[in-house]
């Protein structure tokens, strides 16, 4: 198979079918398509069930349109592709014949006819009143253009159907959807977690009281928005009539830093990610606590750990000063004496768990009566750790975390930790913690997740060096995001649906980006409100939120109630 080398023209089609015209849409659909194609794109993207419409009460309801893959709906587009040496990925109903079992599907149809098909893994509420759920687990199919995987909508909210693309090496992500916010939010971040270009189609209009948004975008493999449909958020502002977003992808950009990151996963440390312990999980909490929390932000004197103790200090008291009723302080990683990036040093900073720097920290949480995630260089028998404690009110340690995934300052003298745990505590309910370039890994807040952390805490070094702006339409999330926002943290808090407090530094020679911080479980649709400090300035971030949020639409209960674990397998396997 001969590949492309250079940049070629994809398309996102937002098409709103007909509910119940199956003919009339293909018709329209195959038009459209060939527009496209005329105009020079070799891959076209369209949404979700865009052959029939999207709701369906039951399978008598959805029976007199769905079609088998391949069959007559594919071999429509396979006259086009052919025609024009080109793909296209799109939405429909399927029936399997031998089980007479209907599936929410995209197939992908190229310039030798069929290609193959992926049955949507992760399904919402409304189609499991006719559709089954995917048994196909996530296939990418070797293509001219690259290699190319298929997710459909509800998909994108659990990271691991974007990631089973990915660790199988996938180029291009066809995102076909039907989205009011949620499915196409989450897409930078998938993009960026996988090293992947990622086409997005989605529906403007509205059908049954389902109001889909537009926004049909393109995605580079790091996050940034190379095309976007316009925002459509409300039913007034429908628009009926199709959009073509086009952009281009360079298969140059195939082989780049965020796939390469790829290599650094710790499959050994993420076999949790298999357990599905609902709906019986007595170790949750059940009781929401009410935190208020300081995110300490301040430039590292290196190696002085005086002089840190000293802003440390003084930050603490601003943030007890702004709000009496502070209990939960999370500071940047390595918090006495910054980040180090030789061994000589490491060593000559290095401590015991019970030395100089935790029981500073001890007297901190005993004076102002607040449990701190503080971190330092730590010796255990000879090794030497990035780790982060957790110390109670009381000033005993309630926790100790080595970090796993080390940042290239960290592999010159750090030994990487060997698990994930949560910790539970009588204050803040349940603790997780992340240090730094774990938060690039979904598969470490997915365990904590599922060990039902209510709040992920991230003492944090960050330079740029992962991650990135978000680059989301403002207009799509009700509580707006604050302006430097940063993707990679708030899929944590999202994709683990565990507030999360970030700590990080500013300033120095390695020019730290600040950006402390509090993302939260869903402002998209209004429920809470992300949280930024600035990125040049040192102060204590305060702020408040109150864990678990058992009414809400979509919560953690409810993530984990939903995952299907049966197809991860390829995600724990070493």
């Amino acid at each position: 198979m001969k590949k492309v080398t250079k940049p070629f023209k994809v398309a996102s089609i937002e098409f709103n079918p007909i509910l119940n015209e199956r003919d009339k849409n293909v018709a329209a659909l195959a038009k459209l398509t060939e527009e496209a194609f005329k105009n020079g794109a070799k891959l076209v993207v369209a949404p979700e069930m865009s052959t029939t419409g999207y709701y369906y009460a039951n399978r008598k309801a959805i029976e007199p349109f769905v079609d088998t893959i391949p069959g007559k709906t594919t071999d429509v587009f396979a006259k086009l592709t052919k025609k024009y040496d080109a793909y296209i990925v799109f939405g429909m109903p399927e029936v399997d014949k031998k089980t007479n079992l209907y599936y929410n599907s995209a197939a992908m149809v190229g310039p030798d006819g069929y290609v193959g098909k992926y049955r949507k893994t992760q399904m919402w509420e409304t189609e499991t009143h006719w559709g089954a759920w995917g048994d196909l687990g996530v296939p990418v199919f070797d293509t001219e253009l690259g290699k190319i995987a298929i997710n459909i909508c509800m998909d994108s909210a659990y990271f691991e159907t974007a990631r089973l693309a990915g660790i199988q090496g996938a180029d291009i992500l066809a995102f076909p959807t039907n989205s009011s916010a949620q499915a196409i939010s989450a897409l930078p971040a998938r993009a960026q977690q996988n090293g992947m270009y990622i086409v997005s189609a989605n529906r403007s209009n509205t059908e049954h009281g389902f109001h889909m948004i537009g926004g049909s975008a393109v995605w580079s493999p790091e996050g940034h928005k190379l095309a976007e449909a316009p925002v459509i958020m409300t039913e007034k502002e429908d628009v009926d009539e199709p959009t073509i977003t086009y952009a281009t992808i360079d298969p140059k950009q195939y082989d780049n830093k965020n796939k390469e990151a790829l290599k650094e996963r710790r499959p050994e440390l993420y076999k949790e990610l298999m357990q599905y312990v609902e709906p019986w999980d007595y170790t949750k909490n059940t009781t929401p606590h009410k935190i208020v929390a300081a995110a300490l932000q301040y430039e590292p004197v290196l190696g002085d750990k005086a002089k840190n103790k000293q802003k440390i200090v003084s930050l603490l008291e601003d943030a007890k000063k702004q709000d009496g009723n502070l209990n939960l302080v999370v500071l940047p990683e390595l918090s006495l004496t910054g980040p180090v990036d030789n061994k000589k040093d490491a060593a000559s900073f290095a401590e015991s768990a019970d030395g100089e720097t935790t029981q500073f920290f001890a007297d901190l949480a005993k004076k102002y009566q607040v449990s701190i995630v503080a971190g330092l260089i730590e010796k255990e028998n000879n090794n030497l750790f990035n780790s982060a404690f957790l110390i109670s009110p009381d000033g005993s340690i309630a926790g100790k975390y080595e970090k796993t995934h080390l940042s290239k300052m960290d592999k010159k003298w750090a030994t990487p930790g060997s698990s994930l745990p949560v910790f539970e505590t009588k204050e803040l309910g349940k603790i997780g913690i992340l240090i730094g370039e774990d938060a690039q890994f979904p598969e470490a807040s997915g365990v904590l997740a599922v060990e039902r952390a209510d709040t992920i805490a991230i003492p944090s070094a960050w330079n740029g060096q992962y991650g990135g702006k978000m680059e989301i339409s403002k207009k799509m999330s009700v509580n707006k995001y604050p302006d430097d926002s940063m993707v990679t943290w708030d899929a944590v808090a999202i994709g683990a649906q565990a507030y999360t407090v970030v700590a990080n530094y500013v300033g120095s020679d390695q020019h730290y980006l600040g950006g402390s911080s509090l993302y939260t479980l869903d402002p998209l649709y209004g429920l809470d409100q992300p949280v930024v400090a600035p990125s040049d300035k040192e102060e204590a971030l305060v702020v408040k939120y109150e864990t678990l949020q058992n009414d809400w639409w979509f919560n953690q209960d409810k993530l984990l109630l939903s995952r299907r674990t049966p197809y991860f397998v390829p995600l724990i396997q070493e």
